[in-house]
């Protein structure tokens, strides 16, 4: 489906948690954000309708974000009925990587397809900083699993602004050695204006945006930076869906979410 400037969105992010077991300085504040409560997250069934739904509008994309996907039990479900959508090309996760390695085989037999582990450094003292408590080897043991189970594979590095370049080329070094992609991402702020030359793989520029956005509570997000968003009706789902689309803006501007980590990145 075409959005009102020509854009086609074949792409969904669904968040389905909040919630997060680290505390990352570019996403979420120490001391957490307010969490929701069980009653205000959508159900595995109801993101699997949604996201039918998305399919008979032409999403050919989908990816399981957080928060940290992982936290949320019983996802290896949640992957087995969204890889049974008829139609549905791409089935794809973002995690942090650090409760990977015991369920990763399971993943990949429910029918994921790629994994972005996110980590920005190889250094395990500056890891622990960035995070607040992570634990780098736990995360290498994600990468190493996701890699066994036969998972697309994608590193995803944040370029902060004290990153040094020799950190870029470390980093790069790794993934080529592992045989697994890297994609820089530039850091950004939801609260400053969207940019379009960052320099970065990610952001990408709004001219070629193809996305939206389901949230872990039932709103749809149509753009990143922005206030915009549209609870899902799910007496008429692929109506929401339509409106979240033809509503989406032709350039990003500023969004008072003050977590990034709140709507899935």
């Amino acid at each position: 489906m075409r959005d009102a400037f020509g854009r086609e969105i074949d792409y969904l992010r669904i968040s389905v948690t909040d919630r997060c077991n680290l505390r990352c300085r570019y996403c979420m504040p120490e001391e957490g954000i307010k969490l929701l409560s069980h009653k205000d997250i959508l159900s595995y069934e109801q993101i699997a309708e949604t996201a039918k739904a998305a399919v008979r509008l032409g999403i050919r994309k989908i990816r399981i974000t957080g928060g940290e996907p992982l936290a949320r039990k019983g996802i290896v479900g949640l992957v087995r009925m969204l890889r049974a959508i008829p139609g549905l090309k791409t089935l794809a996760m973002t995690t942090n990587g650090t409760l990977l390695a015991p369920i990763a085989a399971e993943l990949a037999a429910a029918g994921l397809d790629s994994v972005n582990l996110s980590f920005d450094t190889l250094d395990s003292e500056r890891y622990r900083f960035l995070t607040r408590r992570g634990e780098l080897f736990k995360a290498l043991a994600g990468l190493d699993s996701a890699i066994g189970a036969g998972f697309a594979v994608k590193i995803n590095m944040v370029i902060l602004s004290d990153t040094r370049k020799s950190e870029i080329e470390a980093m790069r070094d790794f993934s080529r050695a592992k045989g697994v992609a890297l994609q820089t991402i530039a850091q950004y702020s939801l609260q400053e204006k969207k940019r379009d030359d960052y320099g970065y793989d990610r952001p990408p520029p709004c001219s070629s945006c193809n996305r939206i956005r389901l949230t872990a509570d039932g709103c749809l997000r149509s753009c990143l930076h922005s206030d915009l968003d549209f609870k899902v009706d799910f007496d008429d789902i692929e109506g929401s869906i339509r409106t979240a689309i033809m509503r989406k803006p032709a350039h990003g501007a500023v969004s008072s979410t003050p977590s990034v980590g709140q709507i899935g990145g």
